[in-house]
């Protein structure tokens, strides 16, 4: 009987001729597609409730039960992504995930009653759910170290480009045509991305290890409950006390799931890669940077919409500014970190974020479109480095046999920070505006505070040394 390679000690990824596979772009590309898709699909259905709702006979806030699926269903499986690359391979195991997400999505478009959709996004929460970690697990452990940057770079701009664009095209595709299209355009994206998946990554060799069932349990209530507690806060005219009890209860159970991965010998998420410096600088000041991030694309709409009356179409051109300061910048974010290295970049640029937050409280109905412009298009260029740098540095001294672990955990984080972000915007904009409707004034608090939190995220960076992931960038601190 064949003996499984022992945890820990992963052998090279190989093609099916045994040869390696190295430099991982086109891997990267397939995986940062299958991204955009899911995050895509997340943030466009917002904008199209009102029109499921009329067509299911059911109310907006019933038919947000859609939403709240997902959700969870998400929060509840990517605790089982490291677990799952590892016992069956990634390569198969994101070819599942992206195989049910373009089946749920045949499924949500054809939904016919609320409980039909609410099941199809179940499953399509399943299937985006192990899109993340185990989709970045293919492209990190085939990429060399020389390499790593520019795979990250490619794989992290679905996370800065969808959350921009999905809102406004949510909005034209449920104005102009029905909400179905929202789900079926997913179908020969996914298609596609799944023929490409099958063609262009690398396979690996299985490890087996036993399944955690306590682990899996415990890691699923504690996401679930944090995500579900800051999607309530999100809300508008939410109850407090409702948001704060799951809030509350997955800080406890978070905590027990930690005490009892410390204490198991093979756990399901592996909490050993926090040792690691980089991973667990980028985990926790990290962090702060990408709550901070996330508020801008939930802000911008509101305050050019509900501050200052503006159009959704001029809005959302606005905001496509963001965008194009995203995209300039992924041609020049390798080169601004081999030349100044992962710390320098992160405390400097991390500054230069939080100054472009507090820019955007400056604006007024009066200010001209293309100072707001401007600001946008900064504001855009300055996250994409930041996010780049953070997401490649939080892997760039993690082993291979590692990088399960490492991605899954990774993910989890991300996911809270995401959700935490969109929180505090909308608890500081309620809590300015009062009993009253939010104003500008209001929107402009808000941009205040994510300018302090990414202020403290960039600070906190200073604590890293100077050469940090000096393998990844080349880059080398002259001896003092």
């Amino acid at each position: 009987m064949t003996r499984a390679p022992e945890r820990g000690r992963a052998r090279p990824v190989r093609d099916r001729r045994g040869r390696d596979r190295r430099g991982g772009r086109p891997a990267a590309v397939v995986v940062a597609g299958a991204l955009f898709l899911e995050m895509l699909d997340g943030t466009v259905i917002t904008m199209a409730l009102s029109a499921i709702a009329g067509s299911l006979g059911v109310g907006t806030v019933t038919a947000g039960l859609g939403v709240t699926a997902y959700l969870l269903t998400v929060a509840v499986v990517i605790p089982l992504g490291g677990w799952l690359s590892d016992r069956f391979g990634a390569r198969q195991v994101f070819c599942v995930a992206i195989a049910l997400f373009t089946v749920a999505s045949i499924g949500c478009a054809v939904a016919q009653t609320l409980s039909q959709f609410v099941g199809a996004r179940v499953i399509q929460g399943a299937g985006g759910a192990m899109m993340v970690p185990v989709g970045r697990t293919v492209v990190l452990r085939g990429a060399a170290k020389k390499d790593l940057l520019a795979a990250t770079a490619i794989i992290t701009w679905p996370g800065l480009l969808a959350p921009v664009l999905g809102p406004p095209l949510g909005g034209l595709i449920a104005e102009y045509a029905s909400w179905r299209w929202i789900f079926l355009i997913n179908v020969p994206l996914g298609t596609l991305i799944f023929a490409a998946a099958l063609l262009t990554l690398p396979t690996a060799e299985t490890v087996r290890r036993p399944f955690d069932g306590i682990g899996f349990l415990l890691s699923a209530i504690a996401i679930a409950s944090l995500l579900s507690g800051t999607h309530l806060a999100g809300q508008q005219d939410t109850n407090w006390y409702l948001a704060g009890a799951p809030v509350a209860a997955g800080l406890v159970v978070a905590a027990l799931a930690v005490c009892h991965a410390r204490r198991h010998p093979a756990p399901l998420i592996d909490l050993s890669v926090l040792r690691i410096a980089t991973f667990a600088a980028t985990s926790a000041a990290g962090s702060l940077l990408r709550l901070a991030i996330n508020m801008v694309p939930f802000l911008l709409p509101l305050l050019f919409q509900v501050g200052f009356g503006l159009g959704p179409v001029t809005s959302g051109l606005l905001v496509l500014m963001v965008f194009a300061g995203n995209l300039l910048m992924k041609t020049v974010t390798t080169r601004a970190v081999r030349r100044f290295g992962f710390r320098q970049v992160l405390v400097g640029n991390g500054l230069l974020v939080a100054v472009s937050l507090a820019a955007c409280a400056l604006f007024s109905a009066s200010t001209p479109y293309p100072v707001i412009g401007a600001v946008c298009f900064l504001g855009g260029a300055f996250r994409s480095l930041e996010f780049t740098a953070v997401n490649t540095l939080a892997f760039a001294d993690v082993p291979a046999a590692s990088m399960s672990d490492a991605s899954t955990l990774n993910a989890a984080i991300a996911q809270l920070a995401a959700g935490a972000g969109v929180a505090v915007a909308a608890i500081v904009v309620q809590v300015s505006a009062g009993a009253g409707a939010p104003t500008a004034a209001d929107f402009r608090t808000s941009f205040v505070v994510g300018a302090v939190i990414a202020l403290a995220g960039a600070l906190l960076f200073l604590g890293l040394d100077r050469n940090a992931g000096a393998e990844v960038s080349g880059y080398r601190a002259a001896a003092r």
